[in-house]
């Protein structure tokens, strides 16, 4: 027993410092989502958008489910959430009350990716799971208002190693993001032909300029194809190793920051990289903390003489409300609350393994459907399919025809130039943002077909405000099917019409 808490203790032990440079990105990035998200606020989070309330509690609520975003459809209402989740995210940026700012960051996003599952993207959901383990991690020790103004005069904690089941759960849940994608990679195109990059790299919605340097390099493709199937498959046990940790450590930071900094040259996935390198950060061994807090951080630790003075003592003026609520004789002993905590961690990890390794095909005993309700009510339901189990091959590229009163075919993807069905530049600026281009693709399944009339009514609604001159009768969503061949062969366009919808007169 002493041997393998022994052996616990150094394969899940942290840097606080890492944790708290994790604290800092994560909050970044969800002022970067809130930022992007609130530039269509009534498209995707009201009732005049593209899922209205009744449309996303018929078809894609589950009883578990919460979301503060639901209580009204107004867009004005969710940029009042919008507005105290952003308030949250940056307390939880300057470490300020940092236990509550990281509960009610993640409540916040928890509500958010409940309004509209139609625009979520994988990454979302390892934002989600950052958020929850933070809540048990002591991620304001350091770079932190509270570190500066806590009751021990402000002193820094005298060491930063620390472990908990905390801790322990943070380190499985990156390696469980990675050994489970590579488990659901088991098609021929990711195991034996290696032809799943070349099939992603076709994709027009999503080629970056990188993607097309290295796009007709086919053996090239091939072995990065193969390279990452098994860089995901094997990197995580690197992290169980108890000997070098801090070698084995920071090449599993650096090969996985690479890893994502080469996706996002060459494939369009929105902040799915950047969520993925904050993921890596709390991992960052002692040994680069030191050097990192040394020639980087130091002024967040001492902003008395450094340029961050001015910030914190804005801080200690803001007219802020204090509420205490101190019972005689408290419900829990102090000295039990740790045990507590360690013990609730510990049964949602077991919980999480179990829900990851059920969505693999490994021969294991399934989860049953009655245990998942806590998943779902909790938002720890996970599924790393990140282009698996095979990449997606139904590429090509949306004509929104428009039909005015004087019979003009006007696109209004082209800003209401002639309909022309040729594929355009760039596929992927068509696109706002990855937010769009992750609803546009779910649009095309069949078992959205729901969704269809909503988005195809809103463009109308939106085009004809915009436009009064050159309002439109009928719109046609055209999806311009251009299949992924293989061998580089191009296939020939086939126009399907998703959706039609005439304008209803008021």
């Amino acid at each position: 027993m002493k041997h393998l808490e022994l052996y616990f203790r150094k394969v899940f032990t942290v840097d606080l410092r890492a944790l708290a440079l994790m604290r800092i990105w994560v909050a970044g990035i969800i002022l970067i989502d809130l930022a992007i998200r609130a530039t269509d606020l009534e498209a995707h989070y009201s009732n005049m958008g593209v899922l209205p309330l009744h449309v996303l509690h018929q078809h894609l609520w589950l009883p578990q489910f919460f979301s503060f975003h639901t209580l009204s459809g107004l867009w004005q209402f969710q940029l009042i959430l919008f507005a105290l989740a952003a308030l949250c995210a940056l307390c939880l940026l300057l470490g300020y009350k940092t236990r509550i700012a990281t509960v009610l960051s993640w409540l916040l996003l928890l509500s958010l990716q409940n309004r509209n599952p139609l625009v979520i993207q994988g990454g979302d959901h390892l934002l989600r799971m950052l958020l929850f383990w933070g809540m048990f991690l002591p991620w304001g020790r350091y770079y932190a208002y509270d570190a500066l103004h806590s009751p021990r005069t402000g002193a820094a904690p005298t060491g930063t190693n620390y472990f908990s089941a905390a801790s322990a759960a943070y380190v499985l849940q990156i390696g469980l993001v990675y050994f489970c994608t590579a488990m659901l990679k088991d098609s021929p195109e990711w195991r034996t032909d290696g032809t799943a990059l070349y099939y992603a790299l076709s994709l027009d919605q999503i080629l970056m300029p990188g993607g097309k340097l290295i796009y007709h390099y086919p053996e090239l493709l091939r072995v990065l194809t193969l390279g990452t199937v098994y860089t995901e498959m094997l990197l995580p046990f690197l992290l169980l190793i108890p000997f070098y940790n801090s070698f084995f450590r920071m090449v599993v930071v650096a090969v996985l920051a690479s890893f994502h900094i080469g996706i996002s040259l060459t494939l369009f996935v929105g902040l799915f990289y950047l969520i993925n390198i904050a993921s890596v950060a709390g991992l960052l061994p002692q040994p680069a903390m030191d050097w990192i807090d040394r020639k980087l951080l130091s002024s967040f630790r001492r902003p008395r003489s450094g340029q961050f003075r001015w910030l914190f003592q804005s801080l200690r003026r803001l007219p802020l409300i204090h509420i205490r609520v101190q019972a005689q004789q408290p419900l829990i002993p102090r000295h039990l609350l740790p045990h507590l905590r360690n013990g609730f961690v510990s049964v949602v990890l077991l919980y999480c393994l179990w829900w990851n390794l059920d969505t693999t095909n490994l021969p294991l005993r399934k989860m049953p459907d009655s245990g998942r309700w806590f998943g779902y009510l909790l938002r720890l339901d996970q599924h790393w399919g990140m282009f698996s189990p095979t990449v997606f091959k139904d590429d090509g590229w949306y004509v929104l025809e428009g039909h005015t009163a004087g019979g003009k075919r006007i696109d209004l993807n082209q800003e209401g130039k002639a309909v022309d069905e040729a594929k355009p530049a760039s596929v992927m600026a068509l696109f706002k943002n990855d937010r769009w281009r992750k609803y546009s693709e779910n649009y095309l399944f069949i078992h959205n077909t729901y969704a269809r009339p909503y988005y195809c009514n809103y463009l109308i609604r939106r085009w004809n405000e915009a436009h009064p001159q050159q309002p439109i009768t009928q719109l046609e969503v055209v999806y311009m099917l251009e299949p992924s061949l293989p061998d580089y062969q191009v296939a020939v366009p086939r126009r399907e019409v998703l959706c039609s919808c005439a304008n209803q007169p008021e």
